[in-house]
């Protein structure tokens, strides 16, 4: 298009020119006026030679003579290279319309490289982040500097949505199994109340003989009643009014009640913590969880380390536009000397349903991770396999 824009108008005035150029070369050619001309003016020179002339006047005829002839050749030359100007004026036409075309197809390769490929570029990662699909890591870098600010920008906004993508998915996958938990606690509450009467009724009336078999009961309606709690538990998001915690005086009860006296418990509280604005059963339960797995992982000499500090995130999203923003979050680490976990479950220990443990729900870690989402924090692991397991939690000193 660029270039039919450069040469039509090119073209079009090139012909106009070479056309009134010629014209006007041919206007200027005055040879056969010339050749009447010097031919009268020889016929008069035959009839006034004949006639008796003084010296004086055969001069001056013989000089007129002259300049009709010199002017005719003059005619006649100026014919010749008029003739000549004409494909002159051709060839310098089409010179200029090969130039015009030379630099206007250079031109416009120019602005394709760099308007037109970096937008087909852009357009067609469009195409990609609206399908899902991943934009490429690394591309040549075409146009002005001002595309590669789009890029970026580009880049930024796909990594963002699939995040927002992911969370959506991950979201709906954790409100589908608190669904479930929900129903299976309800289902499994109705019928332990006639079950725990029944044994205690039992109990009481039940033969020497079937003492034994009245204490299993006994425990099988505990630990559904322990099972039918986790569920529940995990079935609800923390609700009520939120309140200041004061989470190291909460981890320090806790850690000292549910750690017990055969493994040793290193407890480091940072002084002048600041409090955390949340719920606090849910806290206390996200905490007593990830401790009883870390009790359940060390042998009896080992050692839980549990520090409670102070820490600065970095800024992220709209905190990076404001100065006021208070990024500061404590962070509670639980380090233990147990046997560790394998790489290939790490990515799954915080799945709900998922334990190694017989016996177990698989929910406390999930419990412990809805929790921690909930108040806008994080809950990371840390394993090695046969040295121990570290799991951090953090939480944002002014939570939503």
């Amino acid at each position: 298009m660029l270039l039919l824009f450069a040469l039509v108008p090119t073209v079009t005035v090139t012909l106009v020119w070479a056309g009134a150029a010629t014209r006007a070369l041919s206007l200027f050619s005055a040879r056969s006026a010339w050749e009447r001309i010097a031919q009268s003016g020889d016929d008069t020179y035959r009839i006034v030679s004949a006639a008796p002339l003084s010296v004086e006047q055969r001069a001056a005829l013989e000089r007129h003579q002259a300049d009709l002839q010199q002017s005719a050749q003059l005619a006649r030359r100026f014919d010749f290279v008029t003739g000549r100007s004409v494909r002159l004026v051709l060839v310098a036409a089409v010179v200029v319309v090969a130039l015009v075309a030379v630099g206007a197809s250079r031109v416009a390769g120019h602005l394709s490289r760099q308007l037109s490929r970096p937008l087909d570029e852009l357009v067609g990662w469009t195409g990609l982040i609206r399908s899902g699909r991943a934009i490429p890591a690394n591309t040549v870098r075409r146009g002005a500097p001002e595309f590669e600010v789009l890029r970026s920008g580009m880049r930024t906004m796909a990594d963002e949505l699939e995040t927002g993508r992911l969370r959506a998915l991950e979201a709906e996958r954790a409100e589908a199994f608190r669904e479930s938990a929900r129903r299976f606690a309800h289902e499994l509450k109705n019928p332990l109340t006639p079950i725990r009467f029944a044994v205690d009724r039992l109990r009481r009336a039940a033969p020497d003989e079937l003492r034994d078999t009245v204490e299993v009961l006994a425990e099988e309606a505990s630990r559904l009643e322990v099972m039918a709690k986790s569920f529940a538990q995990f079935g609800r998001l923390p609700d009520g009014p939120p309140a200041e915690v004061d989470v190291a005086e909460m981890v320090t009860r806790v850690a000292e009640t549910t750690v017990p006296e055969w493994i040793t418990l290193d407890l480091d509280c940072a002084p002048g913590l600041p409090l955390v604005t949340g719920f606090y059963e849910p806290l206390v339960r996200a905490v007593t969880n990830v401790l009883l797995n870390a009790v359940d992982a060390t042998p009896p000499d080992g050692t839980i380390s549990v520090a409670v500090r102070v820490e600065h995130a970095p800024a992220t999203g709209a905190e990076n536009f404001s100065s006021f923003a208070d990024t500061k979050q404590v962070v509670i680490a639980v380090r233990d000397t147990g046997c560790g976990i394998a790489p290939d479950a790490r990515s799954r220990i915080f799945d709900p349903y998922v334990t190694t443990k017989p016996g177990g729900t698989g929910l406390g870690l999930a419990i412990a991770l809805q929790t921690l989402r909930a108040h806008e924090g994080t809950i990371d692991v840390a394993s090695e396999v046969g040295r121990g397991t570290m799991i951090t939690m953090r939480l944002p000193v002014t939570a939503a």
